[in-house]
């Protein structure tokens, strides 16, 4: 079957879905209830929540669609969380493809006030390269948000998006934006400098999910698996990957908390090098914020180059 033609079966069955799980609200909604004068924004998953939260501050109320501790790569939408999107002000996604259920979902909302955010949008994509990911998962790699760079684009969009929702806030909602910004812009200026005096410039990680980080400082993944944390390597890439570590001296294989470390760590048993965590901020992951789950990442990256 072509993948439009399943695509389209998906929508289909979504917009059913939803349908009939609306008719059973009989006519009440959390919107109409709400009554604190927050802005109800619905996000996809952690990273755009922090980012809203950074942007939004006490004007907001955030709900996400993919219930934390969920691969977003797996998620399956359900009714109970599609009603999220006919009950907000405004969604906010990744984009890229992060979210291929987005487009049904948006559509059987049936809530015409939705003002959507791509916060990828203007990000300069990086393409796949893999055919079958490509065919099941579009053109390009959607990871952007995990880069400082693409990050303050990101957070300029959640800006525009909330303050469009919300014109009465809009000088609130850039000024926060402008602040993070900031900040983003002092962690990438840091690790800049950091990582231009290093003569090694790569790293080995569980999932592909950090190309534009490496864009943003001149580094290189090598991974265990591919951009969507999809099967694993054959023998022949596994004996690569092992080869390169011993020839390269690597001690440190990275893993993700929602991708399992079996692979990542029978590598690191093969050549002697310790698993560590480092995060793409797609969970809560105990509570800690964006900036400092990025921070980790890149010392943790830093202090394995040298």
């Amino acid at each position: 079957m072509e993948v439009t033609l399943v695509k389209k079966c998906f929508i289909f069955l979504l917009s059913l879905c939803l349908i009939a799980g609306l008719a059973g609200c009989g006519g009440t909604s959390e919107k109409a209830a709400n009554t604190d004068g927050k802005l109800k924004v619905a996000v996809s998953f952690d990273a755009m929540r922090e980012f809203v939260q950074a942007v939004g501050g006490d004007k907001v109320s955030i709900i996400e669609i993919i219930p934390d501790g969920t691969e977003p790569h797996e998620f399956q939408p359900t009714a109970k969380r599609m009603k999220l999107l006919h009950d907000a002000n405004v969604f906010v996604m990744q984009g890229l493809g992060m979210e291929p259920w987005a487009e049904a979902m948006i559509k059987a909302a049936d809530n015409p006030k939705l003002v959507v955010v791509e916060a990828g949008t203007g990000v300069s994509a990086i393409t796949n390269t893999d055919e079958d990911e490509i065919k099941e998962h579009g053109q390009y790699d959607p990871h952007a948000w995990l880069s400082p760079s693409c990050a303050q684009i990101e957070v300029q969009n959640i800006a525009d998006g909330l303050a469009k929702a919300d014109p009465k806030n809009a000088g609130y909602y850039q000024a926060n934006a402008k602040a993070y910004k900031e900040q983003l812009q002092a962690l990438q200026n840091e690790y800049t400098q950091k990582f231009s005096a290093l003569p090694h410039k790569d790293f080995v990680t569980g999932h592909a999910a950090f190309a534009y980080l490496c864009r943003d400082f001149g580094l290189e993944q090598k991974s265990v698996e591919s951009v969507f944390a999809a099967g694993e390597p054959t023998t022949n890439q596994m004996k690569e990957l092992v080869d390169y570590c011993r020839d390269n001296h690597v001690k440190t294989i990275f893993s993700e908390e929602l991708v399992s470390p079996k692979t990542s760590e029978t590598l690191a048993r093969e050549v002697g090098a310790k698993v560590q965590p480092i995060h793409t901020m797609e969970s809560s992951e105990g509570g800690a914020t964006y900036l400092d789950r990025m921070k980790e990442n890149l010392q943790r990256i830093y202090e394995s180059l040298q």
